[in-house]
């Protein structure tokens, strides 16, 4: 079909009309999402479950998505019951060392997220031929998604190359104030630490669980390091960092995010001009070499990306994360890599001889090896991109700018691409740290949004916001091509950490705006021991739930008590290898070329 156009285009969905029907808390994040990205509310939606989501007009046949929990028959019914049954639980709890709900409904958000990419996904296979398509997506499989590669380092040929262990930050001053440090360079740790008059052992023992804590969501590093903080004022441990080369950041609560919140969407977008060089000339076909095997798949309704190229320069987890869910929509992605291969390939734990953390964010991309220090590799990119539909990259700010591979550079060559940034703060705060993380996760208040009323605020080693980031990043990549397809022009896009933590804590912001306790009541989301292991209630069933001593009962029996009793509950998944077998997910979870566990594609087409 041809591609719908309008005129005056500001945002990909302006002439569209939105519906929305079922459950506020998996359907808010659609709704406000496809409303920021210009669609219109068409008439107010009844509240019924599954949560159902039309966009019409603008040319294009009616777009349907559907939201839910998880299969009718897995008992998943509610965020606390789909954080259990994933892993959420057990990896966010890591730290503390037994499993733990996040306060905040992180697999819902997912999933809202999730659904929109889908909606997105078919109105761009639409405008470029392919039939229409009803999308849905499930929080369970969002949840899946969110733990893929912890799940992949579980069921890895080798274990973990540090112990999983409770500890780690955030560290607290003689004041009393709890702090988030960061930094991604040994000697910087060690400088920081030798400022401070750290025990050399302590220094030396914590750096390996410090530097994996992104990979393994714990730090058991020595208590002494505690210890040392805890003796110092809050200026001096600054005036360390300082001198270190080291970062810390003072963790904010949720009111002092609002007063200095901008209000600004998760991303923006700025069409390129019409005008600009032509294409460079293709690529050698010998200089891009497949990286793991994949088996493209022709144009449909369900992979509605397939023709299109990304190029995709990413680091660590957010962009490589929106570039594969990219490829799972048909894109083929092209992985920039240093000379020798991205280092992170050999991270262990290992499937055949490769990451498994690195598979489950990178199986089935192509590899192409450029310098981009080297003037003659930088050409040889921009020569790529002249073919590409999609440039997506992480790079430090001002990296891309400082190598002549900025947005306005890449759209010289080709004034049709979509450039996608995915970075930090999208340089909305002036005077923000480090764009990591925990450090996102401690400057925007989200360690007191994940925590209940009565636990100091801690920011989640469950990377929360790398995850979140990537799929914020994919939701722009795609609203970026609905885009191009709408006007013809090329488009940068940006997203961000801020954005994601923004989106993530945005019920909570809204609490404290109306005056109210912006944090969950003590008790939220923690659950039930059992005899052999751990249950969740539902959030509707948990205050009686706790009234019940279930320690002396085997996880199953405690669980027919509790519904004989009118109650909902479900097993806490404690071991990431036992997902594979788990009922709940049956046939979910397979195994890639190299042995490395998959988590299912998170929307299903048809």
């Amino acid at each position: 079909m041809a591609s719908p156009a309008i005129s005056q285009t500001v945002r990909p969905l302006d002439t569209l009309r939105l519906g929305v029907s079922g459950p506020p808390q998996i359907t808010s994040v659609v709704t406000e999402h496809l409303r920021l990205l210009g669609a219109q509310d068409a008439a107010a939606g009844q509240q019924d479950a599954p949560g159902a989501v039309t966009l019409t007009g603008g040319g294009y046949e009616t777009a349907h998505a559907t939201v839910t929990w998880g299969d009718p028959d897995s008992g998943l019914v509610d965020e606390a019951t789909v954080q259990a049954a994933t892993g959420v639980m057990a990896v966010h709890g890591r730290r503390d060392g037994t499993p733990r709900g996040l306060a905040a409904d992180y697999t819902a958000t997912a999933t809202g997220v999730l659904a929109v990419q889908g909606l997105l996904a078919g109105l761009v296979g639409q405008a470029r031929g392919t039939a229409a398509a009803h999308v849905t997506t499930s929080a369970d499989r969002a949840g899946l998604l969110a733990v893929s590669q912890y799940l992949a380092a579980a069921g890895a040929d080798e274990g973990e190359a540090v112990e999983l262990a409770s500890g780690g930050p955030p560290f607290t001053s003689a004041e009393g104030t709890r702090f988030e440090l960061e930094t991604l360079d040994p000697g910087a740790w060690a400088a920081f630490w030798r400022a401070l008059d750290a025990p050399a052992a302590a220094m030396r023992a914590g750096w390996r669980p410090f530097q994996f804590r992104y990979a393994t969501a714990c730090a058991p590093f020595p208590q002494a390091l505690h210890t040392v903080t805890r003796a110092h004022p809050l200026a001096r441990i600054r005036q360390a960092a300082a001198l270190s080369g080291a970062e810390v950041c003072v963790l904010r609560t949720l009111t002092e995010r609002l007063t200095e919140a901008d209000g600004a969407p998760p991303w923006s977008f700025r069409p390129f001009g019409p005008s600009g060089p032509g294409p460079s000339g293709p690529v050698p076909s010998s200089r891009v070499t497949p990286s793991t095997p994949s088996t493209p798949a022709p144009a449909s309704a369900a992979r509605p990306l397939a023709g299109l190229t990304v190029l995709e320069a990413g680091r660590r987890i957010q962009a490589p994360l929106a570039a594969h869910l990219l490829g799972l929509l048909g894109a083929e992605v092209v992985r920039i890599e240093p000379p020798g291969g991205d280092p992170l390939r050999g991270m262990p734990p290992a499937c055949s001889g490769i990451s498994a953390r690195w598979l489950a964010l990178n199986r089935g991309k192509k590899a192409a090896e450029i310098d981009i220090k080297a003037e003659s590799d930088r050409r040889r990119l921009l020569e790529m991109a002249a073919e590409a539909d999609v440039f997506l990259h992480n790079w430090a700010p001002g990296k891309a700018a400082e190598l002549g591979l900025d947005s306005d550079d890449l759209a010289r060559v080709n004034p049709a691409l979509v450039y996608a940034y995915t970075g930090g703060w999208a340089g909305r705060l002036d005077d923000a740290p480090m764009g990591t993380d925990f450090m996102v996760q401690a400057r925007t208040g989200v360690g007191e949004a994940v925590r209940p009323e009565g636990e100091p605020p801690a920011p989640s080693l469950m990377t929360l916001l790398d995850v979140l980031g990537g799929l914020h990043g994919t939701e722009a990549v795609l609203a970026g091509l609905l885009l191009r397809e709408r006007t013809g022009q090329g488009v940068r896009v940006d997203s961000s950490l801020l954005g994601a933590a923004d989106t993530l804590t945005a019920p909570a912001l809204a609490r404290v705006a109306r005056g109210e306790n912006p944090r969950r009541p003590a008790g939220f989301r923690h659950p039930l021991p059992t005899a052999d292991g751990w249950i969740a209630p539902a959030d509707g069933s948990a205050p009686a739930a706790a009234a019940h001593d279930l320690r002396g009962l085997g996880t199953a029996d405690a669980l027919a008590r509790l519904r004989s009793h009118g109650l909902t509950a479900t097993a806490v998944t404690t071991d990431l290898s036992d997902l594979h077998h788990d009922p709940r997910f049956a046939g979910s979870i397979s195994r890639d070329a190299h042995g490395a566990p998959a988590v299912p594609d998170p929307w299903s087409f048809a």
